[in-house]
């Protein structure tokens, strides 16, 4: 009996449901996200705010023999943790271009086109702005951040069409991607040849193993560490050896004995005939809940305690790169968004998500534009004067908190909410779970 319990909840655990699994992760982890925000928040605006700062200036050393490697708390929180939130975002965007709202071309150009206006219109929005001043900071408001806008529509799912929130989670995807390129060859520096054909090594290595037939994933961690250390010596940002070693996990099932291609499953495309999961997926459920449950929300509070008073916020309103950031967000995010979508419609290059209208398409956009997580990284590397980057911090805040008030109004307050059948209610209505 203590066995078939055993084989009966094994089972249970290989029926995923990866897409309502992730997004179910996603809410509930941008509460811990806010949470972890407020409270950094607080304490840096408390009397006790010299010990924050100390906590992230504490070195630590890694020792081997004679060979010592370290960085202080802050860096290893965001170029080492960090890494396993983008090898998460990696396995994202391999599950999505696989079997998920990226794997076909009906699928894929919609929410392509929506990103790529999301992110070019805050960039030359901020440009046109902070441009002559801080032109690095291009960009910070390009950034999506999947927990928070995805956690957002979740809590209005009766007014948003199943089919907009797929839209929102495959723009920002898209969105992700873009950012993942835009780090790694706008914001590396100092470029080492040597120690890049080390993690080239390692990533090769990888790609063999694969081939000959290795799955493994003990394996393959002392090559993402490798690779990982040979970008940060390079003078590439290293959490990029998370997203390749992301990209390059097999979605493939490891049942009991051999393996099974998932593309030559007629049925559902991660799950066997029986029930097995594949290592994308099985990584991703894994490793999802630590990423949005404790890294994101401990870089969050890592780098979210700004000292808000009145001389801030005073230095903030007279400083282009904040308003550069706040307009990126607020108002060139929805713009890019319903822009390149609605062209991109007319022309019959898609169609728009089933059942929305263009006022809800209107608040995906607003959604879109909490940036936060990935655009307070982005902050991170774009300036080096430490008043520019506290000024697009707050920047960031504001306009996350802004574009999520917006986001709100504009579809909680829509026509359906005055009685009329409009296409979102319907479809809501229809589709909702």
């Amino acid at each position: 009996m203590a066995v078939d319990a055993r084989v009966t909840a094994r089972r249970g655990f290989r029926a995923l449901a990866p897409l309502r699994d992730f997004l179910r992760t996603e809410s509930a982890g941008g509460v811990v996200l806010v949470a972890a925000t407020v409270a950094a928040l607080v304490w840096a605006n408390t009397p006790w705010k010299a010990a924050y700062h100390a906590i992230w200036s504490t070195d630590l050393h890694l020792s081997l023999g004679r060979y010592s490697f370290g960085m202080d708390l802050h860096h290893w929180v965001n170029d080492g943790l960090m890494t396993l939130f983008f090898f998460v975002v990696g396995l994202e965007i391999k599950r999505e271009a696989t079997s998920g709202h990226l794997a076909t071309r009906r699928t894929l150009v919609m929410p392509m086109l929506a990103a790529l206006g999301g992110m070019a219109v805050p960039a030359v929005i901020y440009l046109s702005i902070a441009g002559g001043e801080a032109a690095r900071g291009w960009g910070v408001p390009m950034a999506t951040d999947i927990a928070l806008a995805v956690g957002l529509l979740s809590l209005m799912a009766r007014r948003v069409p199943p089919s907009a929130r797929a839209f929102l989670l495959g723009l920002a995807v898209v969105d992700d991607i873009g950012a993942i390129v835009v780090i790694a060859i706008f914001y590396s520096k100092g470029f080492t040849l040597g120690w890049f054909l080390l993690a080239c090594a390692a990533v090769a290595a990888t790609v063999v193993m694969r081939t000959v037939g290795v799955h493994r994933v003990v394996a393959f961690v002392p090559l993402g560490l490798l690779a990982w250390f040979g970008l940060h010596e390079a003078g590439v940002h290293p959490t990029m050896a998370g997203v390749v070693m992301g990209l390059l996990t097999p979605a493939m099932v490891a049942p009991e004995r051999g393996l099974v291609d998932v593309e030559q499953l007629a049925a559902e495309p991660h799950v066997a005939p029986d029930r097995s999961v594949s290592v994308l997926e099985w990584l991703e459920h894994v490793l999802h809940p630590w990423s949005s449950f404790v890294i994101v929300p401990l870089f969050a509070f890592a780098n979210a305690g700004l000292e808000v008073s009145t001389d801030s916020l005073r230095d903030a309103l007279g400083s282009v790169v904040a308003w550069g950031v706040f307009c990126g967000l607020v108002v060139g995010k929805p713009l890019g968004v319903m822009l390149f979508t609605l062209v991109g419609a007319r022309v019959g290059a898609g169609e728009l998500p089933e059942g929305t209208s263009r006022r809800t398409l209107l608040g995906v956009g607003h959604a879109a534009g909490i940036g936060f997580t990935v655009a307070l990284f982005i902050s991170e590397l774009a300036f080096t004067a430490e008043q520019q980057r506290n000024d697009a911090k707050l920047a960031i805040l504001l306009a996350s908190v802004a574009s999520a008030l917006l986001s709100v109004a504009v579809i909680r307050w829509s026509p359906s909410r005055r009685g009329h059948q409009s296409g979102d209610a319907a479809t809501s209505t229809a589709h909702s779970t």
